[in-house]
């Protein structure tokens, strides 16, 4: 068969019937009738020589030949999304930039990692926020440029990403000013029973926290766990609790005094990455971003610190305790 011979419209349809995994979903999703669905993919494989599905019950399941058609198809498709995605608003001198986030992200993070390009009316940015499985299909598929998170992904030959090391900072306690002003406490050894919010178990922040207090022997008085960082960053300001998180995230209430850093740990990290897909075609604003890191984001800023020198002793840690 030649190139000519191929169908690119039968091709889309068996996509997209083997992407949804059901033929009355891919027929609704194109618009058309389920008949005419079944028509395209029947020539389609007429044309190939081969069955591309088998029928087991009601479910369709993809031959071996549709599997290697399949891992094609995703590439045809998906760089056609990509330059779909990247032609958009071309004509006007517009470059669309699509970022996705991790949830667990800092949204000060994102706005300093995004801020070069907040003032250029040639960039248009797209905002998205999730989970990370579900970021990194979108990526694959081409419907984001770039996702930030703050963990790396596992090596998959099947799915090639490129995980860029943007940089990291050390993890603080912090509280309300008017309650620890002037104190310190030491992570973890001072926080046995003392009323605590942490990021959520997703976090990969939790479990080096969790961790470290088992090894001391700590346990704080779990109050609130919250996946999402704007949350934490809400309840951090109007709890009263102390608060386990990198100061990006509340690096405005720390300038403004409505919070201060009670402790600080080296020990605690959280690390920001990158990750992309291999381009065919470079985009100059993404990587501008990636190659510099955002001022304030990377390292903790002693202008937000509250005075208190890393190693004082603890002060007056035993009334905040559980029971006192």
């Amino acid at each position: 068969m030649n190139i000519e011979q191929l169908n690119f419209h039968h091709l889309f349809y068996f996509w997209r019937v083997a992407k949804l995994g059901h033929l009355t979903r891919a027929a609704e999703d194109l618009h058309t009738s389920q008949s005419a669905v079944s028509s395209q993919i029947r020539q389609l494989e007429a044309r190939i020589g081969d069955d591309l599905f088998t029928r087991e019950a009601r479910r369709l399941v993809l031959t071996d030949t549709g599997q290697l058609v399949l891992a094609y198809a995703d590439n045809i498709f998906g760089l056609s999304q990509e330059m779909l995605g990247r032609l958009e608003g071309r004509t006007a001198g517009i470059t669309r930039l699509r970022v996705g986030s991790v949830a667990t992200l800092s949204r000060n993070y994102q706005e300093n990692w995004i801020r070069p390009v907040l003032a250029d009316p040639s960039v248009v940015l797209t905002l998205e926020s999730g989970l990370l499985e579900g970021l990194i299909t979108r990526l694959v598929q081409h419907q984001l440029d770039v996702v930030l998170a703050n963990e790396t992904v596992p090596t998959d030959p099947e799915r090639p990403l490129h995980c860029r090391f943007l940089g990291s900072q050390s993890i603080s306690l912090v509280g309300p000013a008017a309650q620890w002003k002037a104190q310190s406490l030491r992570i973890p050894e001072d926080l046995d029973g003392v009323d605590v919010a942490l990021p959520g178990t997703r976090h990969a922040l939790r479990a080096q926290f969790d961790a470290l207090c088992a090894s001391a022997g700590v346990t704080p008085r779990l109050r609130a766990e919250v996946d999402d960082m704007a949350m934490l960053r809400l309840i951090a300001r109007d709890s009263g609790w102390l608060t386990v998180l990198p100061e990006v995230v509340v690096q405005d209430e720390l300038r403004a005094g409505i919070l201060v850093t009670v402790g600080h740990s080296t020990k605690l990290q959280e690390r920001f990455y990158a990750i992309t897909t291999p381009h065919r075609h470079r985009m100059e604003v993404l990587d501008e971003l990636m190659a510099r890191a955002p001022d304030g984001a990377v390292t903790p800023s002693a202008a937000v610190h509250n005075g208190a020198a890393a190693d004082r002793p603890a002060q007056s840690a035993r009334r905040f305790r559980r029971g006192v």
